[in-house]
Protein backbone atom coordinates (compact mmCIF):
# COMPACT_ATOMS: atom_id res chain seq x y z
CA UNK A 1 0.00 0.00 0.00
CA UNK A 2 1.49 3.33 -1.06
CA UNK A 3 -0.73 5.38 1.21
CA UNK A 4 -3.27 4.28 3.79
CA UNK A 5 -5.72 6.56 2.00
CA UNK A 6 -5.86 4.10 -0.86
CA UNK A 7 -7.36 1.42 1.32
CA UNK A 8 -10.63 3.27 1.53
CA UNK A 9 -11.22 3.25 -2.25
CA UNK A 10 -14.83 2.53 -3.07
CA UNK A 11 -16.54 4.40 -0.22
CA UNK A 12 -19.48 6.66 -0.86
CA UNK A 13 -18.45 10.32 -1.14
CA UNK A 14 -20.60 12.63 0.98
CA UNK A 15 -19.72 16.17 -0.06
CA UNK A 16 -19.63 18.63 2.81
CA UNK A 17 -18.03 21.96 2.01
CA UNK A 18 -17.69 25.14 3.99
CA UNK A 19 -16.47 27.13 0.99
CA UNK A 20 -17.38 27.38 -2.65
CA UNK A 21 -13.94 26.17 -3.72
CA UNK A 22 -12.65 23.11 -1.84
CA UNK A 23 -9.24 23.41 -0.26
CA UNK A 24 -6.40 21.08 -1.22
CA UNK A 25 -6.98 19.12 1.97
CA UNK A 26 -10.72 18.87 1.36
CA UNK A 27 -10.07 17.51 -2.12
CA UNK A 28 -7.75 14.93 -0.57
CA UNK A 29 -10.38 13.88 1.96
CA UNK A 30 -12.90 13.55 -0.87
CA UNK A 31 -10.70 11.17 -2.84
CA UNK A 32 -13.23 8.35 -2.97
CA UNK A 33 -16.28 8.70 -5.18
CA UNK A 34 -17.06 5.10 -6.13
CA UNK A 35 -20.14 3.56 -4.56
CA UNK A 36 -19.97 0.13 -2.93
CA UNK A 37 -23.36 -1.40 -3.60
CA UNK A 38 -24.83 -2.89 -0.42
CA UNK A 39 -25.44 -6.62 -0.60
CA UNK A 40 -27.10 -9.03 1.78
CA UNK A 41 -25.16 -12.25 2.32
CA UNK A 42 -27.00 -13.06 5.57
CA UNK A 43 -30.41 -12.76 7.17
CA UNK A 44 -31.42 -10.70 10.18
CA UNK A 45 -33.60 -11.88 13.05
CA UNK A 46 -35.10 -9.39 15.51
CA UNK A 47 -34.66 -10.70 19.04
CA UNK A 48 -35.51 -7.70 21.22
CA UNK A 49 -37.23 -4.39 20.56
CA UNK A 50 -38.11 -1.48 22.79
CA UNK A 51 -34.59 -0.54 23.90
CA UNK A 52 -33.69 3.12 24.42
CA UNK A 53 -30.37 3.98 22.77
CA UNK A 54 -28.57 0.73 23.69
CA UNK A 55 -24.78 0.97 23.79
CA UNK A 56 -23.36 -2.49 24.49
CA UNK A 57 -24.18 -6.09 25.35
CA UNK A 58 -22.57 -8.96 27.24
CA UNK A 59 -23.39 -12.67 27.10
CA UNK A 60 -23.80 -14.60 30.34
CA UNK A 61 -23.05 -18.34 30.57
CA UNK A 62 -26.68 -19.26 31.29
CA UNK A 63 -27.96 -17.57 28.13
CA UNK A 64 -28.98 -14.26 29.72
CA UNK A 65 -27.85 -11.00 28.13
CA UNK A 66 -26.93 -7.72 29.76
CA UNK A 67 -27.48 -4.59 27.67
CA UNK A 68 -26.55 -1.02 28.60
CA UNK A 69 -28.88 1.79 27.62
CA UNK A 70 -26.85 4.98 27.35
CA UNK A 71 -29.18 7.25 29.29
CA UNK A 72 -30.85 4.72 31.60
CA UNK A 73 -28.78 1.83 32.94
CA UNK A 74 -28.27 -1.91 32.55
CA UNK A 75 -31.09 -4.07 31.16
CA UNK A 76 -31.55 -7.84 31.33
CA UNK A 77 -32.73 -10.13 28.56
CA UNK A 78 -33.86 -13.50 29.91
CA UNK A 79 -35.26 -16.34 27.82
CA UNK A 80 -35.29 -13.97 24.87
CA UNK A 81 -37.49 -11.42 26.64
CA UNK A 82 -36.48 -7.93 27.77
CA UNK A 83 -37.14 -7.74 31.52
CA UNK A 84 -39.00 -4.50 32.37
CA UNK A 85 -36.94 -1.71 33.93
CA UNK A 86 -33.24 -1.25 34.51
CA UNK A 87 -31.40 -3.45 36.97
CA UNK A 88 -31.23 -1.99 40.45
CA UNK A 89 -27.92 -1.34 42.17
CA UNK A 90 -25.75 -0.12 39.30
CA UNK A 91 -23.47 2.93 39.04
CA UNK A 92 -24.64 6.25 40.43
CA UNK A 93 -23.62 9.83 39.64
CA UNK A 94 -23.83 8.99 35.93
CA UNK A 95 -23.40 11.91 33.53
CA UNK A 96 -25.90 11.06 30.79
CA UNK A 97 -25.84 13.58 27.96
CA UNK A 98 -24.99 13.37 24.24
CA UNK A 99 -22.02 10.95 23.95
CA UNK A 100 -21.87 10.28 27.67
CA UNK A 101 -23.81 7.94 29.94
CA UNK A 102 -23.73 4.20 30.52
CA UNK A 103 -21.20 2.77 28.08
CA UNK A 104 -19.75 -0.75 27.89
CA UNK A 105 -20.57 -3.79 30.02
CA UNK A 106 -18.28 -6.81 30.42
CA UNK A 107 -18.33 -9.99 32.49
CA UNK A 108 -15.43 -11.22 34.60
CA UNK A 109 -13.40 -14.12 33.13
CA UNK A 110 -14.42 -16.09 36.24
CA UNK A 111 -18.06 -15.01 36.13
CA UNK A 112 -19.46 -18.48 36.76
CA UNK A 113 -17.64 -18.46 40.10
CA UNK A 114 -17.80 -14.81 41.18
CA UNK A 115 -20.80 -13.37 39.23
CA UNK A 116 -18.85 -10.13 38.71
CA UNK A 117 -19.64 -7.58 36.00
CA UNK A 118 -17.95 -4.33 34.97
CA UNK A 119 -19.68 -1.24 33.63
CA UNK A 120 -17.87 1.67 31.96
CA UNK A 121 -19.69 4.98 32.29
CA UNK A 122 -19.29 8.75 32.36
CA UNK A 123 -19.27 10.04 35.93
CA UNK A 124 -19.76 13.60 37.13
CA UNK A 125 -21.51 16.56 35.53
CA UNK A 126 -21.13 19.00 32.67
CA UNK A 127 -18.48 21.04 34.46
CA UNK A 128 -16.33 18.07 35.58
CA UNK A 129 -16.69 14.52 34.30
CA UNK A 130 -14.54 11.52 33.45
CA UNK A 131 -14.72 7.93 32.22
CA UNK A 132 -15.04 5.45 35.08
CA UNK A 133 -15.35 1.70 35.64
CA UNK A 134 -17.83 0.26 38.15
CA UNK A 135 -17.47 -3.32 39.43
CA UNK A 136 -20.26 -5.28 41.09
CA UNK A 137 -22.09 -8.59 41.35
CA UNK A 138 -25.09 -9.68 39.30
CA UNK A 139 -27.17 -11.92 41.55
CA UNK A 140 -29.61 -12.92 38.84
CA UNK A 141 -32.08 -10.13 39.55
CA UNK A 142 -30.05 -7.01 40.38
CA UNK A 143 -26.58 -5.55 40.64
CA UNK A 144 -25.15 -5.51 44.13
CA UNK A 145 -22.08 -4.63 46.17
CA UNK A 146 -20.71 -2.34 43.50
CA UNK A 147 -18.00 0.29 43.65
CA UNK A 148 -16.05 2.45 41.23
CA UNK A 149 -12.60 0.91 40.77
CA UNK A 150 -11.14 3.39 38.26
CA UNK A 151 -11.63 7.03 37.34
CA UNK A 152 -9.78 8.66 34.46
CA UNK A 153 -8.03 11.95 35.09
CA UNK A 154 -8.07 14.84 34.60
CA UNK A 155 -11.74 15.80 34.49
CA UNK A 156 -13.15 17.41 31.37
CA UNK A 157 -15.95 19.95 31.03
CA UNK A 158 -18.14 18.59 28.23
CA UNK A 159 -19.94 15.37 27.26
CA UNK A 160 -18.04 14.50 24.09
CA UNK A 161 -15.54 11.73 23.37
CA UNK A 162 -15.69 9.53 26.49
CA UNK A 163 -14.45 6.33 24.78
CA UNK A 164 -15.72 3.63 27.11
CA UNK A 165 -15.03 0.21 25.53
CA UNK A 166 -13.89 -2.66 27.74
CA UNK A 167 -11.96 -5.78 26.73
CA UNK A 168 -10.63 -8.58 28.92
CA UNK A 169 -7.32 -10.12 27.89
CA UNK A 170 -6.07 -13.68 28.35
CA UNK A 171 -4.15 -12.73 31.52
CA UNK A 172 -7.40 -11.43 33.09
CA UNK A 173 -6.36 -7.80 32.95
CA UNK A 174 -8.64 -5.56 30.93
CA UNK A 175 -8.40 -2.61 28.56
CA UNK A 176 -10.51 0.53 28.73
CA UNK A 177 -10.65 3.08 25.94
CA UNK A 178 -10.74 6.76 26.93
CA UNK A 179 -11.44 9.51 24.41
CA UNK A 180 -9.62 12.81 24.11
CA UNK A 181 -12.54 14.83 25.49
CA UNK A 182 -12.98 16.61 22.13
CA UNK A 183 -11.65 20.02 23.20
CA UNK A 184 -8.60 18.48 24.86
CA UNK A 185 -7.00 16.77 21.88
CA UNK A 186 -3.43 17.78 22.77
CA UNK A 187 -3.77 15.64 25.92
CA UNK A 188 -3.74 12.52 23.74
CA UNK A 189 0.05 12.97 23.47
CA UNK A 190 0.52 13.71 27.18
CA UNK A 191 1.46 10.49 29.00
CA UNK A 192 0.51 12.08 32.30
CA UNK A 193 -3.14 12.30 31.22
CA UNK A 194 -5.62 9.48 30.62
CA UNK A 195 -7.37 11.45 27.85
CA UNK A 196 -6.86 9.95 24.40
CA UNK A 197 -5.47 6.70 25.83
CA UNK A 198 -6.18 3.03 26.19
CA UNK A 199 -5.42 1.94 29.73
CA UNK A 200 -4.73 -1.58 31.01
CA UNK A 201 -5.99 -2.41 34.48
CA UNK A 202 -6.20 -5.29 36.93
CA UNK A 203 -9.59 -6.51 38.06
CA UNK A 204 -9.30 -4.19 41.06
CA UNK A 205 -8.78 -1.16 38.82
CA UNK A 206 -5.06 -0.70 39.46
CA UNK A 207 -2.44 -0.26 36.76
CA UNK A 208 -1.26 -3.61 35.41
CA UNK A 209 2.25 -4.01 36.89
CA UNK A 210 3.94 -4.67 33.53
CA UNK A 211 2.38 -1.73 31.68
CA UNK A 212 4.87 0.03 29.38
CA UNK A 213 5.12 3.33 31.28
CA UNK A 214 4.97 2.24 34.94
CA UNK A 215 8.57 3.32 35.54
CA UNK A 216 8.54 6.53 33.50
CA UNK A 217 8.53 9.72 35.54
CA UNK A 218 5.46 11.86 34.89
CA UNK A 219 3.56 9.12 33.04
CA UNK A 220 0.28 7.65 34.27
CA UNK A 221 1.08 3.98 35.02
CA UNK A 222 -2.27 2.82 33.64
CA UNK A 223 -1.46 3.96 30.07
CA UNK A 224 -1.07 1.12 27.58
CA UNK A 225 -1.30 2.99 24.25
CA UNK A 226 -1.74 6.68 23.44
CA UNK A 227 -2.49 9.16 20.67
CA UNK A 228 -6.15 8.18 20.25
CA UNK A 229 -9.10 10.42 19.44
CA UNK A 230 -12.31 8.62 20.48
CA UNK A 231 -11.79 4.84 20.41
CA UNK A 232 -15.07 2.92 20.59
CA UNK A 233 -14.20 -0.42 19.03
CA UNK A 234 -12.04 -3.05 20.69
CA UNK A 235 -11.73 -6.76 19.91
CA UNK A 236 -9.33 -9.62 20.57
CA UNK A 237 -8.72 -12.18 17.83
CA UNK A 238 -8.64 -15.49 19.75
CA UNK A 239 -6.86 -17.24 16.89
CA UNK A 240 -3.91 -14.86 16.56
CA UNK A 241 -3.88 -12.88 19.81
CA UNK A 242 -4.07 -9.61 17.85
CA UNK A 243 -5.96 -6.79 19.52
CA UNK A 244 -7.83 -4.54 17.10
CA UNK A 245 -9.15 -1.07 17.83
CA UNK A 246 -11.05 1.52 15.85
CA UNK A 247 -11.64 5.16 16.59
CA UNK A 248 -13.56 8.12 15.28
CA UNK A 249 -11.59 10.50 13.15
CA UNK A 250 -12.70 14.12 12.68
CA UNK A 251 -14.09 14.90 9.21
CA UNK A 252 -12.56 11.86 7.58
CA UNK A 253 -9.87 9.64 9.00
CA UNK A 254 -11.72 6.98 11.00
CA UNK A 255 -9.10 4.32 11.77
CA UNK A 256 -8.59 0.64 12.46
CA UNK A 257 -5.40 -0.08 14.39
CA UNK A 258 -3.55 -3.16 15.56
CA UNK A 259 -2.66 -2.33 19.15
CA UNK A 260 0.85 -2.73 20.50
CA UNK A 261 1.78 -1.94 24.10
CA UNK A 262 3.48 1.44 24.42
CA UNK A 263 2.73 2.54 20.87
CA UNK A 264 1.71 6.04 19.79
CA UNK A 265 -1.22 6.17 17.33
CA UNK A 266 -0.65 9.77 16.42
CA UNK A 267 -3.65 11.92 17.28
CA UNK A 268 -3.53 14.88 16.81
CA UNK A 269 0.06 14.98 15.49
CA UNK A 270 -0.99 13.00 12.42
CA UNK A 271 -4.45 12.51 10.94
CA UNK A 272 -6.07 11.78 7.60
CA UNK A 273 -9.02 14.04 8.44
CA UNK A 274 -9.73 17.74 8.67
CA UNK A 275 -11.63 19.61 11.37
CA UNK A 276 -15.39 20.02 11.14
CA UNK A 277 -15.06 23.64 10.06
CA UNK A 278 -12.72 22.66 7.22
CA UNK A 279 -9.48 23.77 8.87
CA UNK A 280 -6.38 21.60 8.86
CA UNK A 281 -5.59 19.82 12.12
CA UNK A 282 -2.19 18.55 11.01
CA UNK A 283 -0.32 18.68 7.72
CA UNK A 284 1.07 15.19 8.38
CA UNK A 285 -0.59 11.85 7.74
CA UNK A 286 2.47 9.80 8.73
CA UNK A 287 5.41 10.45 11.02
CA UNK A 288 8.35 8.47 12.44
CA UNK A 289 7.67 6.56 15.66
CA UNK A 290 3.91 6.69 15.07
CA UNK A 291 1.94 3.55 14.23
CA UNK A 292 0.30 3.37 10.82
CA UNK A 293 -3.35 2.44 10.71
CA UNK A 294 -4.45 -0.78 9.05
CA UNK A 295 -7.50 0.88 7.49
CA UNK A 296 -8.81 4.43 7.11
CA UNK A 297 -12.27 5.61 6.11
CA UNK A 298 -12.67 8.84 4.19
CA UNK A 299 -15.35 10.07 4.43
CA UNK A 300 -16.06 8.93 7.97
CA UNK A 301 -18.56 6.18 8.76
CA UNK A 302 -18.52 6.93 12.56
CA UNK A 303 -17.49 3.41 13.65
CA UNK A 304 -18.86 1.89 16.84
CA UNK A 305 -18.62 -1.73 17.92
CA UNK A 306 -16.13 -4.25 16.57
CA UNK A 307 -15.99 -8.02 16.26
CA UNK A 308 -13.44 -10.47 14.88
CA UNK A 309 -15.43 -13.40 13.57
CA UNK A 310 -14.17 -16.89 14.46
CA UNK A 311 -17.48 -18.75 14.54
CA UNK A 312 -18.52 -21.77 12.48
CA UNK A 313 -21.85 -20.57 11.11
CA UNK A 314 -20.19 -18.54 8.32
CA UNK A 315 -17.12 -20.40 7.11
CA UNK A 316 -16.09 -17.70 4.62
CA UNK A 317 -16.16 -15.03 7.33
CA UNK A 318 -13.38 -16.60 9.38
CA UNK A 319 -10.94 -13.97 10.64
CA UNK A 320 -12.86 -11.05 9.14
CA UNK A 321 -13.68 -7.86 11.02
CA UNK A 322 -17.18 -6.49 11.45
CA UNK A 323 -17.64 -2.81 12.26
CA UNK A 324 -20.87 -1.04 13.15
CA UNK A 325 -21.37 2.34 11.49
CA UNK A 326 -23.37 5.11 13.12
CA UNK A 327 -23.25 7.69 10.33
CA UNK A 328 -23.14 5.22 7.43
CA UNK A 329 -25.95 3.15 9.01
CA UNK A 330 -24.68 -0.28 8.11
CA UNK A 331 -22.27 -3.03 9.15
CA UNK A 332 -18.93 -3.09 7.34
CA UNK A 333 -17.18 -6.41 6.75
CA UNK A 334 -13.43 -6.28 6.13
CA UNK A 335 -10.80 -8.85 5.19
CA UNK A 336 -7.05 -8.66 5.50
CA UNK A 337 -5.17 -8.27 2.23
CA UNK A 338 -3.02 -11.31 1.50
CA UNK A 339 0.20 -9.43 0.88
CA UNK A 340 -0.30 -5.92 2.28
CA UNK A 341 -1.19 -6.40 5.94
CA UNK A 342 -3.97 -3.84 5.43
CA UNK A 343 -7.73 -4.37 5.37
CA UNK A 344 -10.04 -4.27 2.37
CA UNK A 345 -13.80 -3.77 2.51
CA UNK A 346 -15.75 -6.88 1.53
CA UNK A 347 -19.29 -5.73 2.03
CA UNK A 348 -21.56 -3.10 3.55
CA UNK A 349 -24.38 -5.02 5.14
CA UNK A 350 -27.95 -4.23 6.23
CA UNK A 351 -28.11 -0.75 4.72
CA UNK A 352 -31.88 -1.15 4.08
CA UNK A 353 -32.38 -0.98 7.85
CA UNK A 354 -31.37 2.70 7.71
CA UNK A 355 -30.42 2.49 11.37
CA UNK A 356 -27.36 3.61 13.29
CA UNK A 357 -25.38 0.54 14.42
CA UNK A 358 -23.91 0.88 17.90
CA UNK A 359 -22.45 -2.54 18.73
CA UNK A 360 -21.45 -5.75 16.95
CA UNK A 361 -20.55 -8.92 18.86
CA UNK A 362 -19.98 -12.59 18.12
CA UNK A 363 -22.18 -14.67 20.38
CA UNK A 364 -21.36 -18.02 22.00
CA UNK A 365 -23.50 -19.66 19.31
CA UNK A 366 -21.15 -18.43 16.56
CA UNK A 367 -23.68 -15.90 15.24
CA UNK A 368 -23.33 -12.13 15.13
CA UNK A 369 -25.41 -9.84 17.33
CA UNK A 370 -26.11 -6.18 16.53
CA UNK A 371 -27.51 -3.29 18.55
CA UNK A 372 -29.15 -0.35 16.81
CA UNK A 373 -28.61 3.11 18.30
CA UNK A 374 -32.23 4.20 18.21
CA UNK A 375 -35.28 4.72 20.37
CA UNK A 376 -36.76 2.20 20.08
CA UNK A 377 -33.52 0.32 19.58
CA UNK A 378 -33.26 -3.33 18.63
CA UNK A 379 -31.12 -6.37 19.30
CA UNK A 380 -30.66 -8.27 16.03
CA UNK A 381 -29.08 -11.63 15.26
CA UNK A 382 -27.32 -12.36 11.98
CA UNK A 383 -28.01 -15.83 10.62
CA UNK A 384 -26.90 -17.70 7.45
CA UNK A 385 -29.12 -16.83 4.53
CA UNK A 386 -31.81 -19.37 3.78
CA UNK A 387 -31.28 -20.95 0.39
Amino acid sequence: MKHAIAIAAGLVFLAVSVAATPTTRERAVAIDKVVIAPTESADLERLVTGLAFPWSLAFLPDGDLLITEKYAGVRLVRNGVLVPGVLAGGPTNVFAKEDSGFLDVAVDPDFERNRTVYVAFAEGDETANHTAVWKGVFDGRALAGGRVIFRSRPDKAEPSHPGGRLLFLSDKTFLLTIGDGYSYKAAAQDLGSHLGKIVRLTRDGAAAPDNPFVDRAGAAPEVWTYGHRNPQGLALDPATGDIWEHEHGPRGGDEINRLRAGANYGWPVVTHGIDYDGTIISDRTFAPEIERSSFIWMPSIAPSGLAVYRGRAFADWDGKLFVGALAARNVVRLRMGKDTGFFIEDERMFAPLKKRIRDVREGPDGLLYILTDEEPGELLRVRPKLR
